[in-house]
């Protein structure tokens, strides 16, 4: 008896359990070795070929057999772009658990791109890790698929985007962060607080930024938009803005800046105009990296937990490749900021 249901509509109704490599080698019209190819990420399958063979595994939600499934003793971490001091902390973080774990890190950059290349994701798929962590980052449809059919777990780090609810990520309470450094200077006194802050695409920016909103409202005080700077998280554009919020009549007496980055530039952009921190302006950054401490004066900054949470990002990955089941993690995990006060901050020079 032959069933009335398409061709298509039985085959791609088959289970993951159901569909074995040999099945989708003989429905793409190739062999089972050129079908290993693609799952193994070898260059030498024609790009044509490549696609309609992805295209099934997809399809099919193909995921490598555990026998199949060799892995190389490596986790691959990837930032969106490679700050020295902020992806050092990273670093260590995911050193640690990867030493305790007899694995070695992989270090990759998506040259200043949100979502990371096909080609990067080729390269992984070659590779075979352990599992992969992207850093301010994220994956499109087409990458997780790969990764997906490769059984290669992964976790994003403080996602640039919503990831999903189907992807496990790790962050920081970035609005607690922004709330509680702009409640601190509203507590000193000031009256007219700026911010710069990191790009308005990323989560973390808007959510620090809001809570900088929120602080403002509850104590008050207007959120005048004019005083709200957008930079990138780097030291020049800390100092760019910092200029045009300190060169306005109406300058602010204190400002919150998105990282500890900015924070810097506005130190200087501060010493150029001749104002004295924290007499005529006070600061606050964000992140504690160990620069902060060092700077004259000391940093007023909220401490995000970065090597607590590249920590955690490895142990999560890590677990997902023993097989743990994903729908049972959670999908956003959050570590707790506080606000670590130092000398950069005072009231205001005449209680404006």
């Amino acid at each position: 008896m032959t069933s009335s249901q398409p061709a298509e509509t039985r085959t791609r109704g088959r289970s993951a359990q159901t569909a074995t490599l040999a099945e989708i080698a003989r429905e793409a019209g190739v062999s089972a070795p050129t079908v290993s190819k693609v799952l193994n990420g070898r260059a030498d399958v024609a790009p044509a070929t490549r696609r309609r063979v992805e295209e099934l595994l997809r399809a099919h939600g193909y995921r490598r057999r555990r026998a199949e499934a060799t892995r190389s003793p490596l986790l691959d971490l990837v930032f969106h772009e490679l700050e020295s001091a902020w992806a050092m902390e990273v670093i260590r973080g995911v050193e640690n658990v990867a030493r305790d774990a007899g694995l070695s890190v992989v270090l990759s950059e998506s040259a200043g791109r949100l979502t990371p290349g096909r080609t990067w994701a080729d390269q992984v798929a070659a590779r075979r890790p352990h599992g992969v962590i992207l850093v301010l980052s994220g994956l499109d449809e087409s990458g997780r698929a790969l990764l997906t059919s490769r059984s290669i777990p992964f976790v994003v780090m403080d996602p640039a985007g919503d990831p999903g609810t189907d992807v496990p990520s790790i962050g920081a309470t970035n609005w607690q962060g922004g709330l509680a450094a702009t409640r601190h200077l509203v507590e000193l006194g000031h009256t007219r607080i700026g911010a710069i802050s990191g790009p308005s695409q990323m989560m973390c920016s808007r959510a620090r930024i809001g809570g900088y909103r929120a602080a403002l409202e509850t104590g008050g005080l207007p959120v005048d938009p004019g005083l709200i700077m957008t930079g990138d998280f780097h030291h020049e554009t800390g100092y760019r803005q910092g200029l045009a919020l300190l060169r306005r009549p109406d300058r602010p007496t204190a400002v919150f800046t998105g990282n500890d980055l900015q924070a810097l530039g506005l130190y200087e952009a501060a010493r150029e105009l001749g104002l004295r921190i924290p007499e005529d302006l006070s600061v606050v950054g964000f992140d504690d990296l160990p620069v902060a401490r060092w700077v004259g004066p000391p940093l007023t900054t909220v401490r995000q937990p970065l090597t607590e949470m590249a920590e955690a990002a490895a142990r999560l990955v890590l677990d997902l490749g023993k097989g743990e089941n994903a729908a049972a993690v959670a999908s956003r995990v959050e570590l707790a900021t506080s606000l670590v006060v130092r000398s950069s901050t005072a009231p205001p020079p005449t209680g404006g």
